[in-house]
């Protein structure tokens, strides 16, 4: 592995919010790791979750009366934290701003997205374990 090689999964890491990566190829292991940022935080016993804010508002294909929380990172994503636990939220569901929504995984990180409105889920746009790309609407969120 080439130093251009490592500076592109830098990059990666940083476009991802990964804070560790261990790669073997031909017999060498390479691990890059880098700081955790102050606002990280475990869930229960669940890998390592950052939240992570949908800022960035973007056009569903309908019109509809309400704040789209979008995905910010490619990943698979997750209604609840762990397969034998209840979703974070369901339809119907009131939130509050940086309350957990779901979970995004991306390169086992769990990364967890929280609604960035006070308000109620009128509608959840993904299937559980669907893969998601940056931008994806994933909640609509009519605002309190």
């Amino acid at each position: 592995m080439d130093i251009k090689e490592i500076k592109k999964l830098v990059a990666l890491m940083q476009e991802t919010g990964l804070l560790e990566l261990e790669i073997e190829e031909s017999g060498k292991r390479i691990r890059i790791q880098r700081e955790a940022i102050p606002s990280a935080r475990a869930v229960s016993s669940a890998p390592l979750v950052l939240p992570v804010s949908a800022e960035t508002p973007i056009e569903v294909e309908r019109k509809v009366d309400g704040h789209a929380v979008c995905s910010p990172i490619v990943g698979v994503f997750y209604r609840a934290p762990s397969p034998d636990t209840a979703p974070y939220v369901e339809t119907g569901s009131v939130v509050r701003k940086g309350q957990s929504l779901c979970i995004v995984e991306a390169m086992k990180l769990m990364n967890e997205i929280e609604s960035d409105v006070d308000g109620k889920v009128a509608e959840i746009y993904v299937e559980d374990g669907a893969r998601v790309e940056y931008g994806t609407p994933l909640f609509r969120i009519e605002p309190a």
